[in-house]
């Protein structure tokens, strides 16, 4: 299951996006530190290549994937020393895949600012020390524990302390462990300590209803947060105004969504743009009258696709008969698929596609 964890200072705007996302009911106020304690959130992915395969095949069971959100309090300048209540929960945090950095990009006077002005990149960078401070804490006390250790192994110590000091030195130069290369042994130390400003990381433009037709101003505002020159992965969303909508009859709020210029919720823009940032895909499996959503990584073969579903497949995978959805779709059944001669046959190498149907064989 994705996991998603959302950051940002007090008065962003998370818990409203929160709200947004879960269609739940976390607190919100016009005042810093609504949130006192963590917010969760798990729902289904929206997928319509789902919804089509479950029309047409009319299973007995459709289990979509699903995306867990974690909103934690806002953080402020000193959090990482427990300032404000963010500290509180950023082990709330360290185990998610990846952050949604919440940015404030509307101007609502009545909406208190913690720095008193509407500035993202600002806003933005205060967050971002105070993870990579945080981090620096951890590293510091994994190198204190290990040079302990190395005293009585040296030997055996002596490459992993190198690891822990380029993290070291990385975070002191004030850039986030995820600009390192993505060396095997460094990423599993990065994940083992729950490294915070190692996880990748999208930024939520949240836009004020003027900007909701045309958000190009407030992404371009934010386009120099990227790495090495390159734009940063970004959506913008007007939180307040899309919550609003939710509250709307379904064919009410197509027409209102049309009218200002919104083409598809926050909700499924976030997933895909997390989706396409983490290089991950979906294939689909029909077993016992149940049809069900699978999320994977990009180019992962046929067995591992297996080993996700159960490592009994993986352990005893055979192969593989395959079909795209579309496919499927298109011929209205496997049956008929199979009379097309439309029914790969794939061994354990096949490099799963976005879209599969899959039918694992196995002893």
């Amino acid at each position: 299951m994705l996991a998603v964890g959302i950051i940002g200072l007090p008065n962003a705007g998370k818990s409203t996006l929160f709200n947004l996302l879960t269609a739940g009911a976390a607190d919100v106020s016009a005042y810093p530190f609504t949130t006192i304690d963590r917010n969760v959130g798990m729902v289904p992915v929206p997928d319509p290549r789902l919804e089509r395969l479950r029309e047409l095949l009319g299973p007995q069971e459709t289990t979509p994937c699903r995306i867990r959100f974690v909103d934690i309090a806002g953080l402020v300048e000193g959090a990482h020393k427990g300032e404000g209540l963010g500290n509180r929960f950023l082990g709330e945090i360290r185990k998610v895949d990846v952050l949604a950095h919440v940015l404030r990009c509307f101007a609502q006077p009545e909406v208190a600012h913690v720095t008193g002005s509407v500035d993202p990149v600002r806003d933005a960078g205060i967050v971002e020390t105070e993870l990579a401070l945080a981090d620096l804490e951890l590293v510091e006390k994994a190198l204190d524990k290990r040079r302990k250790q190395a005293k009585s192994d040296p030997a055996h110590a002596a490459a992993e302390l190198e690891r822990l000091e380029k993290l070291r030195r990385c975070l002191e130069r004030g850039e986030p462990l995820r600009s390192l290369g993505l060396e095997e042994t460094i990423v599993r130390q990065m994940k083992a300590l729950g490294l915070l400003t190692a996880k990748p990381q999208l930024y939520v433009a949240n836009i004020g209803e003027e900007e909701v037709g045309d958000p190009d101003k407030a992404l371009a505002a934010i386009a120099g947060l990227g790495a090495a020159g390159r734009p940063p992965e970004a959506v913008a969303i007007s939180a307040k105004i899309e919550w609003e909508l939710l509250q709307l009859e379904p064919a009410e709020r197509a027409e209102f969504m049309v009218e200002l210029g919104i083409q598809a919720s926050g909700l499924d823009r976030l997933v895909e743009a997390s989706f396409r940032y983490l290089g991950l895909i979906r294939f689909y499996t029909v077993v016992h009258g149940k049809l069900r959503a699978w999320e994977i990584a990009d180019g992962s073969s046929a067995r591992q696709a297996a080993g996700s579903v159960h490592t009994d497949m993986a352990r005893g995978f055979v192969r593989a008969q395959v079909a795209s959805a579309e496919e499927l779709v298109a011929a209205g059944s496997m049956h008929e698929l199979h009379l097309r001669g439309r029914l790969r046959t794939e061994g354990r190498d096949y490099r799963v596609a976005d879209g599969d149907v899959i039918e694992f064989l196995f002893t």
